[in-house]
């Protein structure tokens, strides 16, 4: 039996420190193979243009070309290649630009070692992860929008993520399974905590989201959780 291609992984980061300290952590697990490194977001475009890693881990603030704009790019020109940002930035702003960029995870340089483990595996897997500070932020965000709330005087109004709406396709109906799947994910839960919820497995979970991504025409977990919080209001 053939065993399975490592995880291909470039490492983004400006500080060698943490690059390197990132790639020797990561490189170490048998699943996972680092094939390259970059100091800022024009050389991660060039290398991941090289080397056609499967995710990038990515920090957000970089000369030359920060990490949302390398972010928003590899989307474009790569849109196989899967974006975990990594960063000691956790302000609203920062965040919905990323997710927007088309980030499909978000962790703070304070996770522990396992998390950025896991997150990195689950990513590669077709999902999308908050870290829990993050998820506050954004779910925050998606029901003040939902539910039409105004930002007190002297503060921003809520950054409105870009959800783009196209008139022409109608969303399908919701079985009562999927709908309470739908409410679960729009909570913040994982497909684990989900299916401990309404007692299904794991991976019929996993099928259950895809089948509502699909229905809803959501490009991604975070897009679906917006619609989810739309519907909910």
């Amino acid at each position: 039996m053939t065993a399975a291609r490592p995880l291909r992984l470039l490492v983004v980061d400006d500080q060698p420190i943490i690059r390197r300290g990132l790639a020797l952590m990561l490189d170490v697990e048998d699943d996972i193979s680092v094939v390259g490194q970059a100091a800022d977001g024009q050389e991660a475009l060039e290398l991941a243009e090289a080397l056609r890693p499967d995710v990038v881990v990515m920090d957000l603030q970089m000369p030359r070309l920060d990490g949302v704009a390398a972010t928003r790019l590899l989307a474009m020109r790569l849109p196989q290649v899967r974006v975990v940002v990594l960063t000691t930035f956790d302000d609203d702003e920062r965040v919905f630009e990323a997710v927007q960029a088309g980030a499909h995870a978000y962790l703070l340089k304070d996770a522990a070692e396992a998390e950025v483990l896991d997150t990195v595996r689950a990513v590669h897997r077709g999902e999308s992860r908050l870290s829990p500070t993050v998820a506050r932020k954004v779910l925050e965000q998606f029901r003040g929008l939902a539910s039409g709330w105004t930002a007190p005087p002297g503060e921003p109004p809520p950054i409105r993520p870009a959800v783009p709406a196209d008139p022409l396709t109608e969303e399908q109906p919701l079985s009562d399974k999927e709908e309470r799947v739908l409410a679960l994910l729009a909570d913040g839960l994982s497909n684990r905590q989900i299916a401990d919820h309404v007692f299904l497995a794991e991976g019929t979970v996993k099928n259950y989201i895809s089948r509502i991504m699909e229905k809803l025409h959501a490009h991604n977990r975070i897009e679906l959780a917006v619609k989810a919080v739309a519907r909910l209001k």
